[in-house]
């Protein structure tokens, strides 16, 4: 048996270090790609905003041409009161607007297409960098189960299934929130700090000058700056764990992530706590807190809603969460179906979660009054123990 656990073992191995070098390739690809479309993101923009002008300039034109073939037909009419001068001037006038906007429209006629082209261009490329960090994603999948152990692999197989099929889910989950936790760091501090490097620079350069207002000016708002990319670092912080949940528990966590909901989306939200509060597991306390934030997360998505609201309730043995919003509504339906094609962690990841509690999640939804999602969790269970063997 060892034996052939050796040679299950060494063809694993062959085939990790092919997929780590696969990975890698995949990797340069996607920063190649990324690379093409900040180019084109840049030369789209450009172009825009050449294209508002040329539209500008063309409206312009039109006006002024009209008002010039006015003039002209005015002066061509009454040889009295106007010479041949005037005559020759206007018909001059009129000839060269009737240019500048011959000009000008196909000048707009080559922007709105190269503005058509460039957005297919960015769709395409980044349809394809999503793919590539999809395929990614499934090889880190795979790869974490490959460098496991091969017996525990197979003592899970033999004893679990179910349970192995939660796990992928879950390391998908986390995968996931990896690949979003970099994109923010890059989306924001990192490019916050490349940004700060050159004020510092600029703030250097002037202090040669010898001009201390320029100076100062520079300097203020460089503080700025750091003081909006710390906000943005304390946020990733939040949403990777908040202290407070650790700190002071599940209610006032929640009570303040739906107040900064409220202030950053200017959506009316409130939350509301019925029976006597009281402290959970602290990997349910998470759970549940993930939970809210994935369901308020959706609602802001996908339900254009002007009003969420959170209702908590306690009593002796569960846990009651309501969820609700005003929006838009969907078939329930249609949301399950498309889950099962796309790998996503929406309301089907909410629920196989309230399944990792020992709880259970009903879904109402209309089309057009919104969507309520009703959780309930046993407090006693051993459904904390099996959070925390999955890693939540």
């Amino acid at each position: 048996m060892d034996y052939h656990v050796d040679q299950i073992d060494r063809v694993i191995q062959n085939a990790i270090s092919v997929m780590e070098d696969s990975k890698v390739q995949v990797f340069e690809i996607c920063e190649v790609a990324r690379r093409e479309l900040l180019a084109l993101t840049l030369e789209l923009e450009k172009v825009l905003r050449e294209t508002s002008d040329t539209i500008d300039k063309v409206d312009l034109l039109e006006r002024d041409y009209r008002l010039a073939r006015i003039r002209l037909t005015e002066v061509s009419r009454d040889f009295v009161r106007f010479s041949e001068h005037d005559i020759k001037s206007a018909y001059e006038k009129a000839t060269q607007f009737q240019l500048d906007l011959m000009v000008y429209r196909e000048k707009e006629s080559y922007l709105k297409t190269r503005r058509d082209d460039l957005q297919h261009r960015v769709k395409n490329v980044e349809i394809s960098i999503e793919r590539a960090d999809t395929i990614n994603l499934q090889m880190s999948v795979v790869l974490d189960y490959l460098s496991g152990d091969l017996n525990q692999i197979t003592r899970i197989l033999e004893s679990a299934k179910n349970r192995q099929l939660i796990g992928l889910k879950i390391i998908l989950a986390q995968e996931d929130e990896r690949k979003r936790v970099a994109r923010e760091i890059h989306d924001g501090p990192a490019q916050s700090l490349a940004n700060l490097v050159l004020r510092t620079e600029i703030a250097e350069r002037l202090l040669d000058t010898k001009d201390m207002e320029l100076v100062k000016n520079e300097l203020i708002d460089l503080k700025l700056q750091i003081r909006i990319g710390l906000e943005d670092i304390r946020k990733i912080i939040f949403n990777l764990r908040p202290m407070a949940l650790d700190d002071l528990g599940l209610v006032p966590t929640l009570r303040k992530f739906v107040q900064d909901f409220e202030e950053k989306t200017r959506i009316r939200a409130v939350f509301e706590t019925i029976g006597k509060e009281k402290r959970l597991p602290s990997a349910m306390e998470a759970a549940m807190f993930r939970l809210v934030q994935e369901g308020y997360n959706n609602a802001l998505k996908h339900a254009q809603p002007t009003f969420v609201s959170l209702e908590m309730t306690f009593n002796e043995e569960t846990v009651y969460l309501t969820i609700e919003d005003n929006g838009v509504g969907f078939h329930l339906d249609v949301v399950e179906s498309r889950a099962k094609t796309h790998s996503h962690f929406g309301l089907i990841g909410m629920k196989e979660r309230v399944e990792l509690l020992q709880g259970k999640m009903d879904i109402e939804s209309i089309i057009g009054q919104g969507t309520k999602i009703k959780i309930n969790v046993p407090i006693k269970s051993e459904s904390g123990k099996e959070l925390i063997a999955h890693g939540e």
